[in-house]
């Protein structure tokens, strides 16, 4: 059954943020920053105002502890709850004398936008460094709210930063606010500046993508925001770069009614999924090149006439083909960076590039260095998160950014006279075809606590679906991956605990075909039932 989320839903949702109090005691209402800041909703007693005035306070004080002393670049998406928590934030990052640079016309601001800015300000500084904030539950459903905190390198806090973030909000949440400071009038606090974060944004995309042979080849493309903040963009990147751009759907709803269910019913706005993108998957002979983004913008769904959706992990091997034979711009030294869990297919699009590749766990963050640094000139998640250099081979943004992967999509449809799903057919022929998927497993928290003491010997794996192991790894890049990764040279497994939900992650992928890839899944979950009965 379709879950439905009338306007009266939405009221209930904005009334319970004001008025339910989190209590403290409990592990569901604390504050806890997850791989993409901390996220829930006002109905669970998980996303409320004293969540927000909490976080920001904790923010304030960090900003302090580290010495950050320029302005704080500060967004929010299309959700419901981004709207009250936005002025709750305004409030205390007022009263705490924080420089807040928020969008001249009060409009909303994907996620790469901020990190845009971030860089943008903080390039050639040594002190006064801006940071930001992105109040976004990313896709998530209509009901949830969402707190991201990115540095002053603009990217996704890690561990430290989150971790002091966390613990200092809820201890302010144990206290009851004691010790966090609210604004009355913010707007007139002097601390509040508009910025054109459009223009701004616009105006350096020719550095990322080469926008002229988009025009001169009269690539015909539509976009979908999916309602969110992107939605703001498209116009005026249509306009400044003459573009024949179409944006299929212009509707800002925080119901998200246009949406089509996802595959369990409920509404989700995730552009990976083809279920949710099911509209644009039946445009997807209207265009050139289509697109949509989530209500951040920092993911990308590429909809080809060819193949319709393509798998995110098949666009990000298109991409990297394209990029490292496009941009000379780049260090012969730049590599490519992507999670465990992503494709090997990415592993041999590299190799045959020439390229190091850098693996490491899962979460955005962990590419931020190589990213400001160059020595990673693409880095991407197969949840359809990536980001890549600009083409002189410095950094663009440090954060995922959905806007730049749908135009260099059309990039790659002008230059190459085919669209991606083409291009991804030739990485097949020469390299091979994978079968990649990820499920979910049941497992109880005493079963989940298994993972962190997993290792190869407990595991006790030689062979995967008739092919002797060649590895088995904990760690990515020297970082716990809070799983285990077995591989041969056919395929390949992944096991993590969710940290929400009563199951855990399996990712498989075989060389060898769809019956291969069933027995790794198999063979894998097999192996992980003889640790659980032994606890």
């Amino acid at each position: 059954m379709r879950e439905e989320y009338p306007v009266s839903e939405i009221a209930k949702l904005l009334a319970a943020f004001d008025t339910l109090t989190p209590d403290p005691a409990n592990p569901g209402h604390r504050v806890a920053f997850g791989t993409s800041g901390h996220r829930g909703s006002s109905l669970d007693g998980a996303f409320n105002l004293a969540h927000v005035l909490a976080i920001s306070q904790a923010v304030c004080d960090y900003r302090r502890a580290q010495g950050i002393g320029g302005p704080l670049f500060l967004g929010r998406d299309t959700h419901a709850l981004s709207e009250p928590a936005f002025a709750a934030v305004v409030e205390v990052l007022a009263a705490n004398g924080v420089t807040t640079m928020v969008d001249a016309s009060r409009g909303y601001t994907p996620t790469p936008v901020i990190s845009h800015a971030i860089l943008s300000y903080n390039r050639g500084r040594t002190a006064g460094l801006a940071d930001g904030i992105v109040l976004t539950p990313s896709h998530n459903p209509p009901r949830d709210g969402g707190y991201k905190y990115n540095g002053t390198d603009g990217g996704p806090s890690g561990a430290a930063a989150t971790g002091w973030i966390e613990a200092r909000a809820n201890a302010l949440l144990a206290a009851g606010l004691g010790g966090v400071k609210r604004s009355a009038a913010p707007n007139a606090s002097g601390h509040i500046h508009p910025h054109d974060y459009i223009g701004s944004y616009v105006g350096d995309l020719s550095a990322v993508i080469d926008m002229d042979a988009i025009r001169s080849a009269g690539v015909r493309i539509g976009v979908d925001p999916l309602g969110g903040a992107g939605l703001g963009y498209w116009g005026p990147i249509a306009d400044r770069y003459r573009l024949d751009l179409t944006v299929v759907n212009p509707t800002l709803d925080p119901a998200f009614a246009f949406m089509p269910p996802d595959w369990d019913g409920k509404i989700r706005m995730d552009c990976s999924s083809p279920a949710a993108m099911a509209k644009l998957v039946g445009m997807q002979q209207d265009f050139d090149i289509a697109f949509a983004n989530d209500p951040d913008a920092d993911r990308h769904g590429i909809v080809t006439p060819s193949g319709g959706l393509m798998n995110p992990n098949h666009f990000l091997s298109a991409a990297i083909a394209y990029l490292f034979a496009h941009r000379p711009g780049w260090s012969a030294a730049a590599g490519v960076g992507k999670t465990a869990v992503t494709s090997a297919m990415v592993d041999r699009v590299a190799a045959a590039r020439g390229r190091p590749l850098v693996e490491m766990p899962v979460g955005f963050k962990w590419f931020v260095p190589g990213l400001v640094s160059g020595s990673l000139g693409f880095a991407g998640e197969e949840s359809a998160g990536a980001s890549f250099l600009r083409t002189d081979g410095s950094v663009w943004t440090t954060d995922k950014d959905g806007l730049i992967l749908g135009l260099l999509a059309a990039e790659m449809t002008a230059r190459n006279g085919h669209d991606p799903n083409v291009s991804y057919a030739a990485l097949t022929a020469a390299h091979g075809t994978p079968f990649y998927a990820r499920i979910d497993a049941p497992a109880t928290a005493v079963q989940k606590a298994c993972f962190r003491t997993l290792t190869a010997a407990t595991l006790g794996l030689r062979e995967l679906a008739g092919d002797p192991v060649v590895s088995v790894t904990t760690t990515a890049s020297g970082e716990p991956l809070g799983g285990i990764k077995v591989t041969t040279a056919n395929g390949w497994f992944a096991l993590r605990p969710s940290g929400t939900e009563a199951v855990y992650k399996v990712y498989a992928e075989s060389f060898a075909g769809a019956a291969h890839l069933a027995r790794i899944q198999g063979e894998a979950q097999a192996a992980m039932a003889k640790v659980f009965a032994n606890v």
